[in-house]
């Protein structure tokens, strides 16, 4: 359980770093885009603030996945950004289905590894 935690949350690290610099750094050119997704997109870009907040929360949690320290806050910070992942895949680009599911799960996983730092939050 302990190597397979630790490789989910190194793979995500990369991931999540990947997906943060590229939109940052601008290494990769955007996919086109069409239908009800690009007017998704227009207004997430539109709205000059989500993308890059979410961009640098990906960055952040990536870098506290990598080194193992804060993980976990960083899967509580990441867990809004895992969950619109997947609804986006499912919903309106069905085709990027298979990596939101990984991203979803492996965030869930990770959750359920480091479930006894959580317990106090559930408690009345």
């Amino acid at each position: 359980m302990k190597i397979a935690t630790i490789i989910v949350r190194v793979l995500l690290g990369l991931l999540f770093i990947y997906a943060s610099a590229s939109f940052f750094l601008k290494l990769a050119p955007e996919p086109e885009t069409t239908g009800a997704f690009k007017a998704f997109q227009v207004g997430l870009i539109a709205s000059s603030y989500i993308l890059p907040v979410a961009k640098a929360f990906e960055l952040l949690c990536g870098i506290s996945f990598l080194i193992g320290k804060y993980v976990t806050l960083a899967n509580l910070i990441i867990f809004p950004v895992t969950l619109n992942i997947l609804l986006i895949n499912i919903y309106l680009t069905p085709e990027g289905l298979p990596i939101a599911i990984f991203i979803f799960l492996g965030n869930i996983f990770l959750i359920f590894s480091h479930w006894q730092n959580y317990k106090t939050v559930f408690t009345p």
